[in-house]
């Protein structure tokens, strides 16, 4: 038997700009369960292993499958029953959602006190004035990183328990079993979701420390949905919570060693601009705010890559920019100065839908959600849109690394600093390059090679991405089309890795 269900996906139309949302009522199976997933490289987890699970034969397993068609199944209220289809869209899709309405809630820069000061958020006292995090791009980029690659690391070795230990489902075992979900042939020994449920929780409770209460009702609620559903029983949830918390903490670990604790130290900025000066620019960048605000994480580029090393990142970053005066500067800025008299509505809407600022889940976690679509769409099973988002997710972290050190080892001026002005917000970290268009080309690489067909289509979304800032005043030129060819590079590093990670 069959049960439909409403699985909210993304149409990816000719435009993001005519981005439209699509209800598909119908079930979500996987095209493919990727059964030799368990042979996957990962990215980080190793030695993480699961106990081997009861007979179907053994007493304390029947209770299970008793209590499951007996008392579970015939109590659900309509509630429960309602997670159920929610959930049944796929584990991961959900907590990638979960993330990026996290980064949306937190985007919000903090505001100067009464003394002028801009008060930097405590990690210890998340939820005091300003709030912790900031999650302005770099940060989100990050935090989508570690969830995909957390996800990712658990599936793989949950596949590989899968099918060593090949437990049946609850409804194979006992065939009166009516599931609420579509049925598949994978082994269910680790529960999935809950692998899933318990890595995203961990990661996500590490990024966003004062949302615990939302965070456990999320994972609770994750963990509980399979039983309610009839598609595991209790022992295959706590299986897999126990396993994607083994994994979660394997990769929390890269984290609080990645350098991000010192990615915001102001002590390096008079080097910073001293280093600028020596390179010939007479305007440095400079805050054009009141009061003056602080540069945003002006050592986010010493934090550490995934997909190439920082010998790599120095020896690809973008060549000098135009310096003030030249005749290719005069050009760009004419460029400005031009659409700031005559923009266009279309230019408009490009720099507006683009613009992902406050209160949004920034470029990153827009492509992430392009990227879901396609997955979707595509009909991956958990473990192979897991894959997809972790290559996807470094490659837009390595992209906000390197552009971040691009930005402050030239420190080149915003077009602001020459009288031009933008409604599209105004970015508080130098100019060159645009970090639009370095997450949007590399995001686009990376996708493109996962879907081939949308090449033209990821290529088109990140051309105009990177043309939205310079329809909105933000850039110069050169900053984007330089900003475009280094994101290219860096997705093509996080490409090269998928192809040798076995899942081909």
């Amino acid at each position: 038997m069959k049960y439909i269900y409403t699985l909210l996906v993304f149409v990816l139309l000719a435009s993001c700009t005519k981005e439209v949302d699509m209800v598909v009522d119908q079930p979500y199976v996987p095209s493919n369960l990727d059964v030799s997933a368990g042979g996957w490289k990962t990215f980080i987890a190793s030695d993480v292993s699961v106990a081997a699970p009861r007979l179907v034969t053994d007493a304390a397993y029947l209770k299970e499958i008793d209590s499951l068609k007996t008392v579970v199944i015939p109590s659900l209220t309509a509630a429960q029953k309602t997670a159920v289809q929610y959930w049944g869209a796929g584990a991961v899709l959900r907590w990638n959602e979960i993330a990026r309405e996290l980064a949306a809630r937190y985007n919000q820069a903090p505001a100067a006190n009464a003394a002028g000061v801009y008060p930097v958020p405590n990690a210890a006292d998340p939820l005091a004035d300003p709030r912790f995090p900031f999650a302005n791009p770099p940060y989100t980029a990050r935090a989508l990183a570690y969830l995909s690659v957390a996800q990712y690391d658990a599936l793989v070795t949950a596949w590989k328990f899968k099918y060593q230990y090949n437990r049946k489902a609850p409804y194979v075992v006992d065939a009166t079993i009516k599931p609420l979900l579509p049925v598949t042939s994978l082994p269910t020994y680790p529960a999935e979701d809950a692998v899933v449920a318990q890595a995203s929780y961990v990661i996500l409770l590490a990024m966003f420390p004062g949302e615990g209460p939302f965070l456990a009702e999320k994972l609770a609620e994750a963990k509980n949905v399979r039983i309610w559903a009839g598609m595991n029983v209790g022992s295959d949830v706590a299986a897999g919570a126990t396993l994607g918390g083994a994994v979660a903490a394997q990769v929390m670990a890269r984290a609080k060693t990645d350098g991000m604790s010192v990615a915001n130290n102001q002590a390096i900025v008079p080097g910073l601009i001293a280093n600028s000066k020596s390179l010939g620019f007479v305007n440095p960048w400079a805050s054009q705010e009141i009061p003056a605000r602080p540069p945003m994480l002006p050592n986010y580029g010493a934090v550490k890559t995934w997909n190439f090393d920082r010998a790599t990142m120095e020896s690809i970053r973008p060549a000098i920019p135009y310096l003030e005066g030249s005749a290719e500067f005069k050009k760009d800025l004419a460029e400005l100065e031009t659409i700031n008299k005559n923009q266009t509505r279309n230019q408009a809407a490009i720099a507006n839908y683009w613009a992902d600022g406050p209160g949004s889940y920034t470029p990153p976690g827009h492509w992430h959600r392009y990227a879901c679509a396609a997955g979707v769409e595509a009909k991956y099973s958990e473990v192979r849109m897991a894959r997809m988002l972790a290559y996807v997710g470094t490659a837009l972290m390595d992209a906000g690394i390197a552009c971040w050190e691009t930005k402050y080892y030239y420190y080149s001026p915003r077009p602001q600093q020459f009288g031009l002005k933008t409604s599209v917000g105004l970015p508080n970290f130098p100019s060159y390059t645009s970090g639009h268009s370095t997450f949007s080309f590399a995001a686009a690489m990376v996708l493109s090679s996962f879907f081939p067909a949308k090449t033209s289509l990821f290529s088109g979304y990140a051309q105009e991405a990177s043309d939205s800032r310079v329809y909105g005043l933000i850039h110069f030129r050169v900053d984007c089309s330089m900003g475009g060819k280094h994101g290219k590079l860096i997705g093509d590093f996080a490409v090269k890795r998928s192809q040798t990670d076995g899942a081909q």
